[in-house]
Formats: structure tokens, C-alpha cells, sequence
């Protein structure tokens, strides 16, 4: 399922993108606030990816590759919406990661809100989740502006200090009319 923003198009994920995935996810400066650290390799990088594309297999959501309008020949970075688990209880997470050369256009708070309008108003979402490291500030307000709310923290990564946990439900983001 492709989508549109007024500046963005996202592409779900394709195995075409392994090598963008790897400079993106592989570069230290995109994953300073990953525990884990950046993807070591291609091997690794393209383990992930089969991961997303079976995702798509399962679920009418995944991860898209994002790009300018444009531009759609040209991949930003990747994100989208996937099942995972918090503190053993299944959730609709919202993620994703920019190049450093897309940081500070607001590209991230447009994906989001582009991303939220679709789980809720095409796949019927319930609620939508996010994990973001305490540390990492721009992540929280791209979250706050997208209209999710901190409300817990989770033990995500083996070893690392807890992340904080955002949602937004369904009902709110219609009540509040969130922009989209």
C-alpha cells in the first residue's frame, strides 16, 4: 500500500532497498540512541528486511520506504507500523529512522501522521504504540506533535535502561482531530 503526504511518498519495503536499509540502519549516527547499536552488516541488514516483507505477508501494514514526492526514486529512510511486543503484551508500533541528511525538516512528524491516519482510518486500528529512548528528545516530540502520549516505560532491550512508552487510541486521535 502506497501513501501520500503533501511532501512524502511511501513504498512499502522492497528487497531493492538492502543496501539503503544498511547505510541508514548501519550508520552509527542514525542509531546513537539504539542500545543495540547500528546493523553490523549486510548479512544482518538483509535478515531484517526478510522479516519486514513477511510482515507485509501477515498484516495490511509494515514498513515503507520513505521518500520525497519529487523524488520517489530516492529513499529517506524507513518506518511504519509493526506487531511487536511490550513487556509480553502484543502492540501496533509506530517506528521509524531518517538519514541524517533528512533530519530537521519535519519529515519524521509528517511520516507519523501519515502512517497514524492509515492504521486507524484504513486497518482499524484500536491503538497505536511507540518506544523511544528517554535520551532521545527529538523522537518524543516528533511523538507528542503526531498526538501519542508517554504512559509507561519497558524493558525493550536486554541490559539497556527502560524506554519510555507512548500511545495514541483510536477514539482520541478522532475526538482530538489530530492533524493528519
Amino acid at each position: 500500500m502506497q501513501l501520500l503526504s503533501s511532501r512524502l511518498f511511501l513504498r512499502p519495503v522492497e528487497a531493492r532497498d538492502l543496501h539503503t536499509l544498511f547505510a541508514i540502519y548501519g550508520d552509527p549516527g542514525t542509531q546513537m540512541f539504539n542500545p543495540a547499536g547500528p546493523f553490523p552488516d549486510l548479512a544482518f541488514t538483509e535478515e531484517v528486511l526478510t522479516r519486514w516483507l513477511a510482515h507485509w505477508q501477515c498484516y495490511p501494514f509494515g514498513n515503507w520506504a520513505i521518500c520525497l514526492r519529487e523524488r520517489s526514486d530516492e529513499v529517506l529512510g524507513f518506518g511504519g507500523l509493526t506487531v511487536r511486543e511490550f513487556a509480553g503484551r502484543p502492540v501496533n508500533n509506530l517506528g521509524y529512522r531518517l538519514a541524517k541528511t533528512a533530519w530537521g525538516n519535519g519529515y519524521a512528524t509528517e511520516f507519523a501522521r501519515t502512517v497514524i491516519a492509515y492504521g486507524f482510518d484504513h486497518c482499524q486500528l484500536p491503538v497505536i504504540d511507540a518506544a523511544v529512548r528517554e535520551d532521545h528528545l527529538a523522537s518524543q516530540q516528533v511523538l507528542e506533535k503526531a498526538g501519542l502520549r508517554c504512559y509507561d516505560r519497558v524493558e525493550d532491550i536486554p541490559g539497556a535502561p527502560a524506554s519510555l512508552v507512548y500511545e495514541l487510541r483510536a477514539q482520541s486521535w478522532r475526538d482530538q482531530g489530530t492533524p493528519r
